[in-house]
């Protein structure tokens, strides 16, 4: 009931209006409620595009630098000391003020060990805020030249003509083959391994 109560202040304790901003697509889970919390934000602050900017950074230098990484999600740091360490960080490297309150509060909550996550929530609201519709496409092996050409004329079907495909490619070779794709709400495992899993659960309930 806590982290629900926080979460309700968030978006007021981040900006002072009282009324939300909504976002162009629904992010769930206690990220997306974070990243909206923060669309909300810095929309009313008119920060959105410094905020993106700001939060993609500080990712690619925890990613970079282990050290860094390590005490920000530590739990033996003082949540306080933390927040105020790390808004005061953001106004030295001139970060917007949404951004130095997100990482102050989410310091505050106990909750940095999700902001990779909020990061990646905000980064597709942000795609819908430019009309860009966000596709992964997941393969056993990287696709060449001539199967991505297809597939993303094949996906561009879902598209509304106001809108553009960004489409980002992972490679897993637990998936043995076939491709798992996920673009806007949409959800489709093609992959080998689903059907190997699929057909081993039909045999062993028959057994």
């Amino acid at each position: 009931m806590a982290a629900v109560n926080k979460l309700s202040i968030l978006s007021r304790a981040m900006c002072t209006g009282a009324q939300a901003v909504k976002p162009p697509i629904q992010v769930f889970g206690l990220e997306g409620r974070y990243a909206t919390a923060l669309y909300s934000a810095a929309t009313k602050m008119k920060q959105l595009d410094q905020v993106e900017k700001d939060l993609l950074a500080f990712q690619a230098t925890l990613k970079q630098d282990k050290k860094l990484r390590e005490s920000v999600v530590s739990p033996i740091v003082n949540k306080k000391v933390m927040g105020t360490a790390l808004k005061e960080s953001a106004s030295k490297l001139r970060w917007s003020q949404a951004t130095g309150n997100l990482l102050d509060l989410m310091a505050n909550n106990g909750r940095l060990s999700a902001l990779d996550g909020v990061i990646n929530a905000f980064s597709v609201i942000m795609a819908a805020h430019r009309g860009e519709v966000v596709c992964e496409v997941v393969s056993a092996k990287p696709l060449d030249s001539a199967q991505s050409k297809q597939l993303e004329g094949a996906l561009k079907s879902f598209l509304k003509s106001n809108q553009s495909l960004k489409i980002t490619s992972r490679v897993d070779p637990s998936i043995i083959g076939g491709l798992i794709v996920s673009i806007g709400d949409k959800y489709v495992d093609m992959s080998i391994a689903s059907k190997v899993k699929m057909y081993t659960d039909v045999i062993s309930s028959a057994a």
